[in-house]
């Protein structure tokens, strides 16, 4: 008799020996899966099927990603291991890639971020960016504000809602990678930013707080982050500066930025890193920058 898949994810997370945390990062990751395919039974998902799920995924960052299908993977040895299936279907399937156009990267890889100069261009580009593109350069100034004085991440901003920013302290919670909840405090060259673009130009009929109207139907909807990535594209096409830059080399930005002027575990706090090494790096390159421009000095006093 055929198993549903819900069933057998049950027996999966009663297993003796679970710690309730486990349990609940479980959960959090299997649910998604069971909401589509719970009544499936379990032999019929081959693996093009769940391939095409992982693939759908895509909202997720690529660590993320990972604990996903490492989950599912583990739920169909169990399955595997209790008899309801021949063969795991996902066994030794690939993982996902960093995407660097949402500022993923191994740990290994280099970190880029703007130099003052670049800043300088971005801005100066955002305020030509009005000219042709209306209200959409006020959305895209509070975005770029927004990462680069926050240091929070391009998908964190666009999940926020309006009621998710205390804008009276500049403040506001994200969920970031591995589920981690962390404060994010913006300056008030942000805010001020942020608060023209939310009087003026910011659609009141979505909880949202970056907003977009379709085209055809003009129906409110969240900003997405293919449209964002598109007019990011839009605003440094004809700069020649800027060109290679990333949304997501502005939390680099203001982690550089920050370098020296606090605790680095402090700092590790502002950025979200459960690596104390991962923080570590932006003290290396800043380092590294600080070498650079003191050579350079020293050769124009020979």
């Amino acid at each position: 008799m055929s198993t549903p898949l819900a069933t057998v994810a049950t027996k999966f997370l009663e297993r003796p020996g679970l710690a309730r945390s486990t349990i609940q990062s479980y959960e959090v990751c299997l649910m998604p899966l069971l909401k589509e395919y719970g009544r499936f039974p379990i032999e019929v998902l081959d693996r093009s099927t769940l391939t095409e799920y992982l693939n759908g995924l895509s909202q997720l960052a690529y660590t993320t990603h990972h604990r996903h299908q490492a989950i599912i993977q583990a739920l169909f040895n169990f399955a595997l291991e209790q008899g309801h299936i021949k063969a795991n279907p996902i066994a030794r399937l690939k993982r996902r890639k960093p995407d660097p156009d949402k500022g993923e990267h191994l740990t290994d890889q280099i970190i880029r971020y703007l130099t003052p100069d670049q800043i300088t261009k971005l801005y100066q580009a955002v305020d030509r960016f009005a000219g042709t593109k209306g209200s959409q350069h006020s959305r895209m100034k509070a975005i770029i504000s927004l990462l680069h004085r926050s240091g929070a991440r391009i998908a964190e901003i666009l999940s926020l809602d309006l009621a998710d920013i205390n804008r009276s302290e500049r403040k506001f919670q994200v969920i970031g990678k591995g589920n981690k909840i962390r404060w994010c405090f913006y300056s008030e060259d942000a805010a001020s930013a942020l608060e023209q673009y939310i009087k003026s130009y910011r659609h009141p009929e979505s909880p949202a707080l970056f907003t977009a109207r379709k085209p055809i139907s003009e129906a409110v909807t969240r900003l997405s982050y293919r449209t964002t990535h598109k007019d990011w594209k839009s605003l440094i096409e004809s700069e020649p500066e800027l060109q290679g830059i990333r949304m997501h080399d502005l939390r680099h930005t203001f982690a550089t930025e920050r370098v020296g002027l606090m605790g680095i575990e402090e700092l590790r706090a502002l950025m979200g890193h459960t690596d104390i090494q991962t923080t570590l790096r932006y003290q290396k390159i800043t380092s590294e920058r600080a070498e650079s421009i003191a050579q350079k000095a020293f050769n124009q006093l020979l």
